[in-house]
């Protein structure tokens, strides 16, 4: 004597409609006293369902582990045999791809995320305003420094922007990877 429909849902952890609907397509039999037997019905259950038509889902917020990740991405690199487990695992990378998708777009929505080529030129402007305020600070104060020192104001002038090229030519040398 095998389970009950009801039984046979707790048995593999679906609900009893499941059940009732696998029996109706023909891809679970039901022996001669009306009952499940559970051996033969897994084996039905798992050769005659398509892949694509499966429900089962992770919890939301839990995160695939590593391995799962790895085997999904050996898998597709292999691009081995199609079948079900092959399919499966298509199917998860898809998933998680679709997930990491979602997850930036709501960082974009949120403001969390800038985009690249705006950060660029920003920095960029900003570089040089800061060079274009530091080439006008020698004549600004070359006339006051020279007075201090009694020296030429023309010549501070000319020392403190000859110092002040160099210093910004190495200021230049500096690269910025953004991403």
């Amino acid at each position: 004597m095998g389970l009950s429909r009801r039984a046979y849902a707790q048995h593999r952890g679906i609900s009893e409609k499941a059940v009732r609907k696998a029996i109706a397509t023909g891809r679970i039999t039901l022996e001669p006293d009306g009952t499940i037997d559970p051996a033969k019905a897994d084996r039905e259950w798992e050769a005659q369902t398509d892949p694509a038509k499966q429900t089962t889902r992770r919890p939301a917020g839990k995160p695939l582990p590593r391995a799962a990740r790895k085997a999904v991405d050996d898998t597709l690199a292999d691009a081995g045999p199609v079948g079900p487990a092959a399919f499966m695992r298509a199917r998860a990378a898809r998933e998680m791809i679709g997930a990491q998708t979602a997850k930036v777009k709501l960082a974009k929505l949120k403001g969390e995320l800038v985009d690249k080529a705006k950060a660029t030129a920003l920095v960029f402007d900003l570089a040089r305003r800061e060079r274009d305020a530091w080439m006008n600070w020698p004549p600004r104060v070359a006339a006051v420094m020279a007075a201090e020192l009694g020296v030429d104001p023309h010549l501070m002038e000319q020392v403190l922007e000859h110092h002040l090229r160099r210093h910004l030519a190495e200021l230049a040398e500096i690269e910025i990877e953004l991403g």
